[in-house]
């Protein structure tokens, strides 16, 4: 590949190549735009009654290192009495693969009521799960539990779900998958952007559930 020769042709590769890495960031730039003043810690999080936990991941049928961070701090939330029930969402799109109920197991197994746990089996994606979160459980204010690379833009799809959304950072290591994943999400923020204009069906929603409302409602 030959570089431009003259000094035009230099410039206006240059900004080309400007001009190409500002529409790759400016997706990112509106998750960041859209969840400010919206994300912190445990402590900061305030009162909502139901926390968010989405999927990340099981290694030989147990929560990854990344979900089982992302549970501690829903334990966290529902110990300090911010939360009273917690809507785990994952991917449950084969049998031998269980994201929810390997997440309820956890919760259950680190003191938070069986009852208090509800079960969303069909999310497939972030923006599903805001969806289905809205539509299918009812759920309209909660704290979002994900690790610091994902969690504007978690915040971002819910709020353009319909769900009036703070999300918890959750301290990550900075090893290879914290770095996939930060790269990740910036290809993902792409599509995060069609999906709050577009709002388009989850690819699975199904009838409204009561899980929420009954957990709320048996909650101490």
């Amino acid at each position: 590949m030959r570089l431009p020769r003259t000094r035009t042709a230099q410039r206006r590769t240059v900004q080309g190549v400007a001009a190409l890495c500002t529409l790759a960031l400016a997706p990112a730039a509106w998750t960041f735009t859209a969840a400010e003043g919206k994300v912190g810690t445990v402590a900061q999080a305030p009162a909502s009654g139901v926390a968010v936990v989405f999927g990340a991941g099981l290694w030989r049928g147990e929560p990854s290192p990344y979900l089982a961070h992302r549970l501690d701090a829903a334990v966290e939330l529902y110990r300090a009495g911010k939360v009273r029930a917690v809507l785990v969402t994952g991917d449950n799109g084969r049998a031998e693969y269980d994201e929810p109920d390997a997440m309820r197991t956890y919760l259950v197994r680190h003191g938070v009521p069986d009852r208090q746990v509800v079960s969303d089996f069909a999310g497939f994606d972030t923006w599903d799960s805001c969806v289905r979160a809205r539509k299918v459980f009812g759920v309209e204010r909660a704290v979002l539990v994900s690790q610091g690379f994902h969690i504007r833009r978690a915040v971002a799809l819910c709020e353009a779900a319909g769900v009036d959304s703070y999300g918890v950072a959750v301290d990550a290591v900075h090893d290879a998958t914290w770095y996939y994943g930060a790269a990740r999400e910036v290809l993902a923020a792409g599509k995060a952007v069609a999906d709050a204009v577009l709002t388009p069906d989850p690819r699975f929603l199904g009838p409204k559930e009561p899980g929420v409302a009954r957990a709320l409602g048996s909650a101490p």
